[in-house]
């Protein structure tokens, strides 16, 4: 029996807004796909409904894949793959397998020869950078900080280093409730001539995208709570 395939497929960024750029493609192999695994049912179910495609959300099978996910239940979770199912893997906003436990179904998929599509759809960091003003020649991306303080200034510390030395733009994020502590650290950690790209609420009606230097935002209060936000750091 013929495998199937394991399609990565991108969800918005910003809930209820931007479905304009949900490419054709995307739309298409949701309408034929029965089976997902998701980070968030609640989220997966309303970003389905939200396409209009006609599709009975009752009718579609889905399974929980997220940070919590054991990893001996991957084989169970993509058994259907092997029995000739497609499979779709969407995540709680962005793109599966970056910063996404979507990745590990990716990487059991290749050791099984399962083929992996990727879809191409809204990615905060890949949409930061651009709009960053820094060069896309040379970026590293490191997800999600320490959350102790003292871990997290040593590692702020070792980023701005690594982007001086290297002339490399250093993309990282944070739990959106954190946000603002994170800014306070980066703020009293760094150089006051590094600067720093904030992206907050990509896509939205009420997104924005600027690039300081750490002395300029000192000067210039912002409030990122509960506000998903991109930061990249950029010393020269």
């Amino acid at each position: 029996m013929p495998k199937g395939k394991l399609f990565l497929i991108p969800n918005v960024l910003a809930e209820n807004t931007a479905l304009h750029i949900i490419s054709p493609q995307i739309k298409e192999v949701i309408s034929h796909t029965k089976v997902y695994l998701v980070e968030n049912l609640r989220t997966a179910r309303r970003y389905i409904s939200s396409l209009k495609l006609g599709v009975n959300i009752e009718e579609l099978h889905m399974e929980i894949l997220d940070k919590n996910t054991a990893p001996e239940t991957i084989n169970r979770l993509m058994q259907p793959l092997l029995n000739g199912a497609d499979i779709g893997i969407i995540s709680e906003a962005g793109c599966p397998g970056i910063a996404d436990p979507g990745a590990v179904a990716v990487a059991h998929a290749h050791l099984k020869g399962i083929q992996v599509v990727p879809l191409s759809g809204p990615s905060s960091m890949f949409m930061a950078l651009m709009a960053s003003g820094f060069s896309g020649q040379s970026f590293a991306f490191h997800g999600y900080l320490p959350i102790d303080k003292k871990e997290k200034t040593i590692a702020l510390r070792k980023l701005e280093n690594e982007s001086a030395k290297e002339q490399r733009a250093q993309i990282f994020m944070e739990t959106p409730f954190r946000n603002n502590q994170l800014l306070e650290d980066i703020l009293s950690t760094l150089a006051p001539q590094t600067k720093l790209c904030i992206a907050k609420n990509l896509t939205a009606s009420d997104e924005l995208v600027l690039t300081k230097t750490i002395a300029e935002w000192k000067k210039l209060p912002i409030d990122l709570h509960k506000i998903p936000t991109v930061f990249i750091l950029q010393s020269f």
